[in-house]
Parts: structure tokens; C-alpha cells; sequence
């Protein structure tokens, strides 16, 4: 049954590329060209995809609100501004909620988009632009279930969706500003100085005895310390390096930071990327990355922020 389910739906999906015509076009420039916002009602399970598509135009640029479409008939329709276009979701198209609300859409003169399976339907009649979302069955053994037929809703508007997102040119950097809580979002605008400025910044000389250095990389707690002169790293010394002394000589008090430092260590620029610094030590297997500013050390990042932060 699943994979009945999965195979009916898919081909269902697949015919919606044949139903497309020049009212989804229309339909997305309409949109594309509004100074208003987009209107986005249905009911029952068709109510529960408006939402999704929704977010989705939110989130990809294109300012959009949900509106009930039971709720619309007892007050809601304050929600429809002069300008907005209004998009109804149904797949019957005669839903007797849609057949009250239609005609007061077209009342105030909004432009009307529906999204229906049905485009001979009292909605297919009566919208501005049909997207026909046609589907043969749905996956219900009874045809029954709103399933099938939600699916096919749902990938129309994302149709729309994307379409709008390429007409205006929404980047990555777009994207960051809407979804700048998620590990999306911080993949995108987050950088080294965000993660570094919040962690301590190991560092000794290259003359710091062993016992100092040690104390300094326990101290800071990042498995790591930066050898500096004069403000830029000269080298790095990991807790790895001080487990190597230690097997190879029973008596190192008398070395120092330069005698078991590992010189040319990997850096990164603090204005670099965070998923920058993820790359560079995924492909070089290490931990940890120091950090410079101007050309002078400023601090570590750690795989652990990376992971704290969702980026990995």
C-alpha cells in the first residue's frame, strides 16, 4: 500500500508539468507585479497546504497571509487589503464556504487565483487565473482522503514559490535574513569572529617553558594554544603535541614552547565564513583553527561551536 501510495501520488505530480498554461504565468506575474501582499484561503485539509504555502512565500520573499476561509465569512475578509491578490485553494471548487466568500472577493475588486482540481468548478469559473491541480485519484483506497489531491496543491505552490524567487533574484544572503535562526540561515551569514570572540584565546611565546604552556592550553580549554611573536602566530601547540613529549622523553622541563610547536599551522581570517572554517577542518582533520585579524592572531574556533551552532 505505501508504495501504492507513493507511486499514485508521484504520477499524479508528474501530470501538473502538463496541466501548466499561460494562467500560471499571468498568475506569477500578477503576483510578482503587486504592491500588496498574497491572500491565501481554503478550507479543511486545503486550509492546512494554504498555510504551508504561505510559509514558504514568506520565507522566500513574497510577503503572504493565511485567512481561513470559514473565518473569512465572519470577519476576517479585514485582512484583505485594496492591493493584495488573493489565492483559494480548493479541490472541488464548490465548497459552499468558497461559494459565499468568492463573490465578496470579487466584490472588493481583488485579483483571484485558484488553485482547484475542478477548473470547470463555481471557483474556476469566477477566478482572474485557474492553476489546475487535477488529479485522477487520490491514494485513499475509498478516494476518499484529501491525499493525493493535497500533495498536488501543495507542489503548485511551490511552483509559485519559485518561480517568484527567481524573478527577484533572491540570494543566499536573502535567504540568511529571513532564516537567520536556523542552521539554514546560520550556514549563511554566520562568521569566524562570531564564534571566536566568545571562546578565551590561548597564547605564549616561543621562550613560555613547557609547564607554563601547559598550564595555558588547560586554563583556556580549547585543546590548544597559539605560539605569537609580536602579534602573529608563529606556530601551534595542541594537547596532541604535548601526548607526543610526553612518550618520546621522560624529561622535557627544560623545553619550550618552540621546541614542540607545529610551525605554518592552519588559520582562517575572522571576516571568513563559519562554514568556511568547517571546510578547512573537515578536509585537514583537525579540531580546532586559529584565527587572525589583519594579519595577527585573534582567537580559535573550535569544532565544538561549529556543532553547537548546527553548522556541522
Amino acid at each position: 500500500m505505501a508504495k501504492k501510495t507513493i507511486n499514485l501520488e508521484s504520477t499524479a505530480i508528474s501530470n501538473l508539468a502538463n496541466l501548466l498554461n499561460d494562467d500560471f504565468a499571468n498568475a506569477v506575474e500578477l503576483i510578482y507585479k503587486s504592491k500588496g501582499r498574497v491572500i491565501i484561503t481554503g478550507i479543511g485539509k486545503s486550509a492546512i497546504i494554504a498555510n504551508k504555502i504561505v510559509a514558504t512565500l514568506n520565507s522566500t520573499g513574497t510577503p503572504a497571509v493565511f485567512m481561513h476561509a470559514a473565518d473569512a465569512i465572519h470577519g476576517d475578509l479585514g485582512l484583505i487589503l485594496q492591493d493584495d491578490v488573493v489565492i483559494c485553494i480548493s479541490k472541488s471548487g464548490n465548497t459552499p464556504e468558497i461559494k459565499v466568500l468568492v463573490p465578496l472577493i470579487k466584490n472588493a475588486k481583488n485579483k483571484m487565483i485558484a488553485i482547484t482540481g475542478n477548473i470547470s468548478s463555481f471557483l474556476g469559473q469566477q477566478a482572474d487565473y485557474v492553476l489546475n491541480a487535477y488529479v485522477e485519484q487520490e491514494a485513499c483506497p475509498n478516494n476518499l482522503a484529501p491525499t493525493t489531491s493535497t500533495t498536488a496543491q501543495l507542489v503548485i505552490g511551490d511552483a509559485l514559490a519559485v518561480c517568484l524567487l527567481e524573478l527577484r533574484g533572491f540570494s543566499s544572503t536573502d535567504f540568511a535574513k529571513y532564516h537567520p535562526g536556523g542552521a539554514l540561515g546560520k550556514r549563511l551569514y554566520m562568521r569566524v569572529s562570531d564564534l571566536s570572540s566568545m571562546n578565551q584565546k590561548p597564547q605564549v611565546e616561543a621562550d613560555t617553558n613547557v609547564k607554563q604552556v601547559i598550564v595555558e592550553i588547560s586554563e583556556k580549554m580549547l585543546g590548544v594554544t597559539a605560539v605569537v611573536e609580536d602579534g602573529k602566530i608563529i606556530g601551534i601547540i595542541t594537547d596532541g603535541d604535548l601526548r607526543r613529549m610526553l612518550t618520546k622523553s621522560d624529561a622535557f622541563i627544560h623545553l619550550t614552547a618552540k621546541d614542540i610547536m607545529s610551525t605554518n599551522p592552519k588559520r582562517i581570517d575572522d571576516n571568513a565564513m563559519a562554514v568556511d572554517a568547517k571546510d578547512v577542518m573537515e578536509s585537514n582533520g583537525i579540531s580546532q583553527l586559529l584565527v587572525e585579524h589583519d594579519g595577527k592572531y585573534a582567537g580559535v574556533v573550535h569544532i565544538h561551536d561549529l556543532i553547537k551552532e548546527g553548522i556541522i
